[in-house]
């Protein structure tokens, strides 16, 4: 499981060197084949092809008319593209993503359970002062025994 904050750099490449732990444990439990995509632009989300197939699974039982499904499919599709991991442990970033995230340089892994979001390390760090936790977020979550 993907789990942590890891700072890293994004090369002038475009590549993102996975942290250590993260490398470790694609070794250990995926093969070098990942899915690199977003919702919404705004982070970089690489799932390990294993994991990407499942949720492809999900996805495939919402009928194809389904309104919510054809925006979802536009999205991780305009900024999917499959990547390799090389034997350094480096991932491409597509440029039309990392543009629209905003992702050079100095950037943020995050561990999120099956997948690694990569997000630019200050707009992060200012949208984690503007939208703290709520009050009700922690209700919300307390339903789900969190």
């Amino acid at each position: 499981m993907f789990r942590g904050n890891h700072p890293t750099r994004i090369d002038d490449r475009g590549r993102l060197k996975l942290p250590a732990e993260f490398k470790r444990l694609v070794d250990e439990r995926y093969n070098s084949q990942f899915y690199v995509t977003s919702r919404d632009g705004w982070a970089v989300d690489l799932y390990p092809m294993a994991e990407w197939q499942r949720i492809e699974e999900k996805i495939a039982l919402v009928p194809s008319s389904n309104p919510a499904r054809k925006k979802l499919l536009s999205l991780v599709n305009y900024y999917g593209q499959t990547a390799e991991m090389d034997a350094q442990g480096r991932v491409l970033i597509h440029p039309l993503l990392r543009e629209k995230a905003n992702i050079a340089g100095d950037a943020l892994a995050f561990g999120m359970q099956t997948f690694i979001q990569l997000v630019n390390r200050d707009r992060f760090l200012e949208r984690l002062e503007t939208e703290p936790l709520t009050a009700n977020d922690e209700k919300e979550l307390e339903g789900f025994g969190l």
